[in-house]
């Protein structure tokens, strides 16, 4: 092919400046509106969670002109949670731009996202960014990700790929540290050089595969891919292959192709272009847009399966009802049908009870993010504690383990190691950061780091920071330790009252506040005993016509510990639930009256 043209994605660990680095792109190709782009950072990353996380959650497709040549550009997820939104879009692209931070170097989402790009034959080019930073490496970076691309079994082509040392905050880069530059040209002429333009015949049949979903007020549901093979013109007639093998007649109603943030409507395409379609009302992704003549379906994308689980409950809460305005089964099962047609690395299952659907995702994150979206959109539900997915494999019963990498202060290590070999983690390696902080990394049953994130907190007092992503399947390690502390359970419906709450200080942390909605069976709090506690947060001090001598106790309420979505589906146990509404999340006990918990816990 001939055209002047390059399809790339920009991969990276969470936080390496990826999103950063696509905003100067767009500024420094005089695709962006010189003003904008100056009032805005992280454009790519577009919707709320997104902004208010710092983290990029859904694949985007953008694209710049430098000079006569069209680079379409996939901004990806860093993080392995979102893993499915790489492995779906790296079919469309011929290169990779791997981001490595000039300090921390490979990590493990390096590893993940890197791995996935390799295994497909796309050659890498390898940007150190983040050299201004201090304590940066760049040199031992390089080393570090070529013994990264050895280890993956990349082949001699991948091995010898093209570095380029930048700082995308500040705009620059080059491709040797002696260079001084301020401007990012280096990296166009890179793409240009070692990107090849992409393959497909323009005469063939048309073939398409449908890689990312959108919707469109005005134009409906729209269908984003690559055009493998052929030519594709507006108000032409196509056939959608089904994953069943079924066929389906549709019209185009518009082609649009993309240029900066804007989506520009163009009358034809061919083979190598991203693309989006509308007036394509049944299609899911990997299934194929294929000519009305001659229908061939292209191999369907692969992506890996689901490593944890949770139940999702309608709510049954004494509160329920009170703060969303979606909360029937009926609404719950649309709104989970809806997200897996797009979400392709999730799965939805209908169980035995009306009531309760499992939920499967690639983490606790990727789960995490459907609830908050959901909660949002004014939904009502509640989820129980995540459990790892299991698997039989050769007859031996077998569970997911995940690479783990901690960076923490010295004086804090032996507290890290103790806590996580007690949790079936090994050690696999320990190295001193060019910071002095250490590095350790370890092989871990991914249940053992269920509820472990804000134990490390404590244990690292905020400074430690800790990666993890899926490696792969290994031996049952039976029974892991759990939560060392029981909860405060309320025993009355009402409003929380200082003086109970003051009183109940002595006996753990507290989750609410004075005048707070309360239920029997909802957790108001840690108790510093390993038991559960039930007790009476609504008690009032009682008034007697005697005057006491000397002046009434002062009441001093310590402030409760307020749980983020994550951080309360972690802290649960397997006889809890977390209640999410749009207003407010709750702990609560599975079964709300004492008599209940009782009876469901004697053994059988």
């Amino acid at each position: 092919m001939s055209r002047k043209l390059r399809n790339i994605a920009i991969i990276a660990h969470v936080d390496h400046g990826k999103t950063t680095l696509v905003d100067e792109l767009l500024k420094q190709s005089g695709t962006m509106d010189s003003l904008r782009a100056t009032m805005e950072t992280c454009i790519m990353d577009s919707n709320d969670l997104e902004k208010e996380r710092g983290i990029t959650i859904t694949a985007k497709n953008t694209a710049i002109r430098y000079g006569d040549t069209h680079i379409n550009i996939i901004d990806t997820p860093g993080h392995a949670d979102f893993g499915g939104e790489v492995e779906r879009v790296l079919n469309m692209v011929d290169g990779v731009v791997l981001l490595v931070d000039a300090r921390e170097g490979p990590m493990p989402q390096t590893k993940f996202v890197t791995s996935k790009a390799l295994a497909l034959g796309l050659k890498p080019i390898v940007v150190v960014n983040k050299i201004d930073r201090e304590g940066s490496d760049p040199d031992a970076v390089v080393d570090l990700t070529f013994d990264l691309f050895a280890s993956l079994g990349a082949t001699d082509e991948q091995l010898e790929f093209p570095v380029v040392y930048a700082s995308a905050k500040n705009g620059y880069g080059m491709l040797d540290l002696s260079e001084k530059s301020d401007n990012l040209i280096c990296l166009f002429e890179t793409i240009l050089k070692h990107v090849q333009p992409p393959e497909g015949d323009p005469e063939a049949p048309l073939q398409m595969l449908a890689t990312t979903l959108d919707w469109d007020e005005y134009i409906g549901r729209i269908v984003i891919g690559r055009v493998a093979n052929g030519r594709v013109r507006t108000g032409e007639e196509i056939t959608v292959v089904h994953a069943d093998s079924s066929k389906e007649k549709f019209k185009v109603t518009k082609l649009l192709g993309f240029l900066g943030l804007n989506r520009i409507e163009i009358q034809e395409a061919e083979a190598g272009d991203i693309i989006a379609i509308a007036g394509i009302e049944h299609i899911n992704i990997g299934e194929t847009i294929a000519s009305k003549d001659n229908p061939v379906a292209l191999p369907v994308i692969h992506v890996d399966e689901p490593t944890l689980s949770m139940e999702l409950h309608v709510n049954n809460s004494p509160l329920a009802g009170k703060e969303g305005k979606l909360i029937t089964t009926r609404q719950i099962r649309d709104r989970l049908m809806k997200e897996i047609r797009t979400n392709v690395a999730m799965r939805v299952e209908e169980t035995s009870s009306a009531d309760i659907y499992k939920i499967s995702g690639r983490g606790e994150l990727h789960i995490g993010i459907l609830l908050e979206t959901m909660r949002r959109e004014g939904f009502e539900m509640a989820v129980s504690r995540p459990t790892v997915i299991v698997r039989v494999i050769d007859g031996v019963k077998q569970e997911p383990y995940e690479h783990v990498t901690v960076d923490v202060e010295s004086e804090y290590q032996g507290s890290v190691i103790e806590k996580l070999g007690k949790r079936g983690a090994e050690m696999t390696s320990m190295a001193t950061n060019a910071d002095g902080t250490t590095r350790i990394e370890f092989m871990s049953p991914t249940r053992s780091l269920i509820g472990y994130t804000s134990e490390f907190l404590t244990d690292t007092r905020g400074t430690g920071i800790m990666h993890h992503v899926f490696h792969s399947y290994g031996p049952y390690v039976g029974a892991l330790p759990g939560r060392t502390n029981g909860v405060l359970i309320s025993m009355e419906n009402g409003e929380s009252v200082a003086y109970a709450l003051w009183k109940l200080q002595e006996r753990g942390k507290m989750f609410i506040g004075a005048g707070q909605k309360l239920y029997e069976g909802m957790i108001i709090g840690i108790n510093s005993r390993d038991s559960d506690m039930t007790v009476n947060p609504i008690k009032e001090k009682k008034l007697t016509n005697v005057r006491a001598s000397g002046k009434d106790e002062s009441i001093d309420l310590v402030p409760p510990l307020n749980l983020s979505l994550e951080r309360a589906i972690e802290f649960i146990a397997d006889d809890e639930l977390v209640e999410i509404t749009p207003k407010s999340i709750r702990l609560r006990k599975r079964y709300l009256k004492e008599h209940e918990r009782k009876r469901s816990s004697r053994p059988e």
